[in-house]
């Protein structure tokens, strides 16, 4: 499998420019440490409240019109599926969306409402429901990131941050980003290496997670049980294992990958929300947590950007997160 290429990234953001928002960068004085500073990549505040529109959108611009016919079926814990059905809705292509029933209310609702059929299964079952639901109904499966197209889509993310590295004249010494699948990773990897290769780029995901990092280590594809997984609070993040075609552009393109406590994710969330006015989901605050907690664990450097991955959190959770 061909890793995907820069002319990729730019063919991806020509396909989404009407669709997905260009986040900004956004410096945060509340988040000195000593020398260290902070710039966040605002992804919450993208069409769906994820980034997940981007690899959505242009994978589903590459449908061919009989594939359109047929229909789209996707496994999700929630930001995925709003992605393909809002994509799906503009399209005029039917979406089935397979969630696992631990998923938050507030993305199975989303899901529903854009317009895409959600069937809830138990998180162990959702990758076999899934493709015998795509062979028995003829829908064609797209993935949430095993996929160049969805990879190329999430790499305008990192597209977009180097370009306003190079145009705000930044000194960044590392780019911060969530790691599930590893599609935003993959792309924002790619980007940041083919175009600013002085960058690193470091994962972060939640140590009850951490297959990733395993994965990374180990240089080989390691899975997690959803029993395991399950135990984070950051549910986008529970996916069992990487795709195979992340790994590789996680093995080209990634620096490291460190892990954070539950504990300094929920803190994460609540300093988003009270000192960056930011509404951020679990999963998507796993970068803060990492900048704000694990110095120790990070490559030296000075200037850090945070990839805000998603901002669709239950209401009573963000309640209780930010009450303590």
């Amino acid at each position: 499998m061909a890793l995907v290429t820069l002319d990729q990234i730019f063919d991806a953001r020509q396909r989404i420019e009407n669709v997905a928002l260009r986040t900004p960068l956004l410096n945060s004085p509340w988040a000195l440490c000593g020398n260290r500073s902070l710039f966040l990549k605002p992804e919450n505040l993208q069409v769906g409240g994820a980034f997940k529109i981007r690899g959505a959108y242009n994978r589903m611009r590459a449908l061919t019109q009989q594939e359109r016919v047929e229909g789209v079926i996707a496994q999700s814990s929630g930001n995925h599926g709003q992605a393909l059905a809002h994509a799906a809705r503009l399209l005029g292509v039917r979406a089935l969306v397979v969630m696992p029933n631990t998923s938050a209310e507030v993305k199975i609702a989303a899901t529903r409402e854009l317009g895409a059929k959600v069937l809830l299964v138990a998180p162990e079952e959702r990758e076999e429901k899934t493709a015998e639901l795509a062979k028995e109904l003829g829908y064609i499966e797209v993935s949430a990131f095993d996929d160049p197209h969805i990879i190329s889509g999430q790499g305008t993310v990192g597209l977009e941050i180097s370009e306003d590295v190079t145009s705000l004249g930044l000194d960044v010494d590392a780019v911060l980003v969530p790691v599930s699948g590893g599609g935003l990773i993959s792309g924002i990897g790619a980007a940041i290496k083919l175009t600013r290769p002085d960058i690193r780029v470091i994962g972060v995901e939640p140590e009850f997670a951490a297959d990733a990092q395993e994965s990374f280590r180990t240089g080989r594809r390691v899975g997690w049980p959803a029993a395991k997984t399950g135990r984070t609070i950051a549910d986008g993040l529970r996916i069992s294992s990487v795709g195979a075609l992340p790994f590789q552009h996680m093995q080209a393109y990634v620096d490291d990958i460190v892990t954070v406590r539950e504990s300094d994710i929920r803190f994460a969330v609540r300093a988003l929300a009270q000192k960056a006015h930011l509404i951020a989901e679990p999963s998507g605050a796993v970068t803060v947590a990492a900048y704000l907690s694990q110095q120790d664990a990070l490559p030296d450097g000075r200037t850090y950007i945070a990839v805000i991955s998603g901002g669709n959190i239950d209401p009573a959770l963000l309640a209780d997160l930010t009450a303590h």
